[in-house]
């Protein structure tokens, strides 16, 4: 019996030795990832020089898009710098139209030796400014009987006429400009459109083709 209790204790010690030298699960995946790092820093010269080639391909690259980008940036803040002051100062142009069409309106004033040399004044400045405009290329919009442009005209009415093609404008509302290829503020416009009379007879003319 003392014999049999003595083998096992044995038995048992060889087991736990053998358990305290075989590797670990975390110990394995650890001396793994060691001999991968080993193999990675192993690298010939020739690939060494290729890998600094390829980091200083991207390198050059990524400053090469920075420089142009920031060469676009400059070249904007140049050539539209002035863009929101230029906006703003229509309404200058705005309020000399207004102002010039409330004079020409009033009965008191009309024909008066007074008036003529008020718009008289009015028209020098107003030369004057649209002269200032253009030497910084900010441009009045050609609208009227132009047909109707979305990048550049913005109708605001619809307005009878058949001696025009629907479409066309024949009414300006308020003057558009542009600043250099850009659009600074778009023309407000009335553009033409067919009688209502005219038009139910041209549908129904093109209904008699369809019915022969």
């Amino acid at each position: 019996m003392e014999k049999d209790q003595k083998e096992n204790i044995q038995n048992e010690n060889l087991a736990k030795e053998e358990n305290n030298q075989s590797p670990q699960p975390q110990e394995q995946t650890d001396d793994h990832n060691k001999k991968e790092e080993e193999e990675k820093k192993e690298l010939t010269p020739e690939e060494k020089i290729l890998e600094l080639e390829d980091k200083l391909a991207r390198t050059f690259a990524e400053m090469e898009n920075q420089r142009r980008r920031f060469e676009k940036e400059k070249e904007d803040a140049f050539e539209y710098g002035g863009f929101s002051f230029a906006k703003e100062a229509l309404s200058l142009i705005d309020n000399f139209e207004r102002s010039k069409n409330i004079l020409e309106s009033d009965e008191k004033l009309k024909d008066s030796e007074a008036l003529k040399k008020t718009l008289e004044h009015f028209d020098i400045i107003h030369k004057d400014l649209m002269s200032i405009f253009n030497k910084n290329n900010i441009k009045q919009i050609d609208s009227l009987n132009k047909k109707l442009d979305p990048n550049f005209h913005q109708a605001m009415m619809e307005i009878e006429d058949d001696t025009k093609e629907p479409g066309t404008i024949i009414q300006e509302i308020q003057k558009g400009f542009t600043i250099k290829d850009r659009l600074l503020r778009p023309s407000l416009v009335g553009v033409a459109k067919k009688t209502q009379k005219k038009a139910a007879k041209t549908e129904e003319t093109k209904e008699n083709l369809e019915t022969k």
